[in-house]
C-alpha cells in the first residue's frame, strides 16, 4: 500500500489489559499476516480460564477504530462496533470467548463501503452490516480453535478480501489524518488541517470514513497518546501531564479523560 495509508507508522491505539484483580480472565492482542497490517491493527481474545464466582464486565475504552467481534462458542452470532466517543463497558457472562478483529481509523469504511456514521457509539448485529463476513465467521470459528488456528482463518479470509477490494487513496484525508497523529491530537482542527479542501468537505471524509468529525477524533488521538506515555505517568504526580497533552487545566483533563476511558487519569494510572 502507498504511504496515505501507512496508518501503523503513526498511531498505536491502546486498550488496557484486564485488571490484574481479575484472576481466570485474559486479554491478548496478536498480530494479522503483514500484508494486513496497514488495513488491520491486531487480533484480540478476551477469554476466561476457568468459570469466574460472577457475571464479569469488561470496559472498552476509546480508540477511534471499527471491531468485529463474536463469542467462538456461538459464532453465528457476530457483531460490529463503530467509533465511540466515550468508553463503553460491557457485562459478561461468568464464563466467555471473544475474538475480535480491530481495524485501524478509515479501514472498514474503505473494505466493505460501509458509511462509518452509521455505526458510530453503538454495535450492530453483522449480518445486517456485512452479510458475507458474518457468514464466514458463522461457518469457519468453533470453540475448539486454538489461537494460531484463529489467526490462520482470519489472514486468509482478509487477505482474500483486500485482494479483491479497492481503496479510495485520498491524500486529503490521510493527509489530515498524518498531521493529526504527529501531533498527537494537540491542533487547531480549522487552521492546521490545511489539506487543500474545504472544512466541510474534510468533515464529509471523516464522517464517511472514520464515523466523527476531525475536532473529535483528534480528542481521542490525544487521549491515546496519554494511555501510550504510562511509562512517564510519574508527571501525573506532578500536575504536568496535561500540560503535555495540550489540556489548559487540570479539571479539563480530568474530565475529558473520564470520559474516553471511565475512570480517572489517577485510577486509570494506578497513582
Amino acid at each position: 500500500m502507498n504511504r496515505s495509508l501507512e496508518i501503523r507508522k503513526f498511531y498505536k491505539p491502546v486498550q488496557p489489559t484486564v485488571d490484574q484483580a481479575s484472576v481466570n480472565v485474559s486479554y491478548t492482542e496478536f498480530l494479522p499476516d503483514i500484508q494486513l497490517q496497514e488495513v488491520i491493527y491486531c487480533y484480540w481474545q478476551l477469554k476466561t480460564s476457568e468459570v469466574l464466582t460472577e457475571p464479569f464486565s469488561y470496559r472498552v475504552v476509546a480508540d477511534g477504530c471499527i471491531d468485529i467481534f463474536f463469542e467462538l462458542t456461538n459464532p453465528a452470532d457476530s457483531y460490529v462496533m463503530g467509533f465511540c466517543k466515550k468508553f463503553t463497558e460491557f457485562p459478561l457472562d461468568n464464563s466467555f470467548n471473544y475474538v475480535g478483529i480491530r481495524f485501524f481509523p478509515t479501514m472498514f469504511p474503505q473494505l466493505f463501503k460501509i458509511n462509518a456514521k452509521e455505526l458510530s457509539n453503538h454495535f450492530e448485529h453483522l449480518d445486517q452490516v456485512v452479510p458475507a463476513v458474518s457468514d464466514f465467521i458463522r461457518n469457519t470459528m468453533d470453540s475448539s480453535q486454538s489461537r494460531e488456528k484463529i489467526g490462520i482463518l482470519l489472514d486468509t479470509y482478509f487477505l482474500e478480501v483486500i485482494k479483491n477490494g479497492s481503496f479510495d487513496r485520498d491524500e486529503r484525508l490521510y493527509g489530515a489524518l498524518q498531521l493529526i497523529f504527529m501531533k498527537k491530537g494537540i491542533l487547531d482542527v480549522e487552521a492546521d488541517l490545511q489539506t487543500g479542501i474545504s472544512s466541510r468537505q474534510l468533515r464529509r471524509l471523516f464522517d464517511f470514513y472514520i464515523g466523527v468529525t476531525p475536532k473529535i477524533f483528534s480528542q481521542v488521538v490525544r487521549f491515546q497518546a496519554v494511555l501510550g506515555a504510562k511509562p512517564y505517568t510519574e508527571s501525573l504526580r506532578e500536575n504536568k501531564l496535561f500540560f503535555d497533552a495540550g489540556y489548559y487545566d487540570q479539571a479539563h483533563f480530568i474530565k475529558e479523560f473520564k470520559n474516553f476511558y471511565g475512570v480517572t487519569p489517577g485510577k486509570a494510572f494506578g497513582r
